[in-house]
């Protein structure tokens, strides 16, 4: 009776995530998927089943690869994730490798300062970067005095705009993920045998080499960890461009929001959120899919 009750908390406790996952996500995702198939209509809500003559609805889909809002608003997604994703791991890497190279005592506070911004309203944070990047703010000026000091005198700025830009959308998504790169790095390098290091450095390997030749490629699993928690939150913000982000050339998660809210325009957005979806998962699924693969060939080698 006691082995049955183990055995049964045991069972429950498995079964506990695959049960979230199942209601908050794959129900969810359902209906999202089956919005996508339907017609926009004016009643409440606004979508509806059989209107057209296929019970399907493939017209929103179509309209993915017609209406260039849509194929800009990816490109434009995937282009600053991608930036804003490459340049935290230039950011991160560094200072994850630090965290490692530390005593355990200053270690404990730098992660402490590393997860301090957690704790302030994202919201706020974003506000204050809105603040900084105004035209008569000190960082501004300060960005004008170094461009000045770099470029001729003739290309001279009295200021220079950073609102409403790409560069602010990606400097504020840099600034609000750069925690989430620098963590996954710190874990997998924290696991890193030292000796490994040692041993190249005592058959002639300078420090450089042995960090390209060791550390390196020790810490790829890291490096897409950090890069996925990264590059798919990224894609889909929806407040950072939404605040500092140009109107007029939006990311996809501010297109959503729009079909959603103000076309009211169910089907075309649930269209837009499952084909975001697609493009962001199936990448992983085939990378975890290989590497599975590569995992159980390298375990069955003598």
């Amino acid at each position: 009776m006691r082995w049955f009750n183990i055995r049964g908390w045991s069972d429950v406790t498995i079964a506990t995530p695959y049960l979230w996952l199942v209601i908050f996500f794959l129900i969810p995702f359902l209906i999202v998927v089956a919005m996508s198939f339907a017609t926009r209509t004016t009643t409440s809500p606004p979508f509806s089943f059989g209107v057209t003559d296929n019970y399907l609805d493939f017209r929103n889909y179509a309209r993915l690869f017609q209406d260039d809002l849509y194929i800009r608003a990816f490109l434009t997604s995937i282009k600053n994730a991608a930036m804003a994703t490459f340049v935290c791991l230039l950011v991160g890497y560094p200072m994850a490798l630090g965290l490692t190279r530390v005593s355990k005592s200053a270690r404990n506070i730098l992660l402490m300062l590393v997860i301090l911004p957690f704790w302030t309203s994202f919201l706020l944070r974003v506000y204050a970067w809105i603040g900084l990047m105004g035209t008569n703010s000190w960082f501004n000026k300060l960005l004008t005095s170094a461009y000045n000091t770099l470029v001729p005198q003739a290309w001279e700025l009295n200021s220079i705009h950073l609102m409403n830009t790409n560069f602010a959308v990606v400097l504020v998504t840099v600034y609000s993920y750069l925690p989430f790169m620098i963590l996954p790095l710190y874990a997998n390098l924290e696991k890193l045998d030292m000796t490994l290091n040692e041993a190249a450095m005592d058959l002639g390997s300078r420090p450089f080499r042995v960090f390209l030749d060791v550390t390196l490629p020790l810490s790829v699993p890291g490096i897409i960890a950090g890069g996925l928690l990264v590059f798919i939150p990224a894609c889909g913000e929806l407040v950072i461009p939404g605040l500092v982000g140009n109107p007029s050339n939006p990311m996809i998660g501010r297109v959503i929001s729009d079909e959603f809210a103000s076309a009211r325009d169910w089907p075309m957005a649930s269209a837009v959120a499952v084909a975001l979806l697609i493009l962001m998962v199936g990448p992983m699924m085939l990378y975890t899919y290989y590497d599975a693969k590569a995992q159980e060939k390298k375990a069955m080698e003598p």
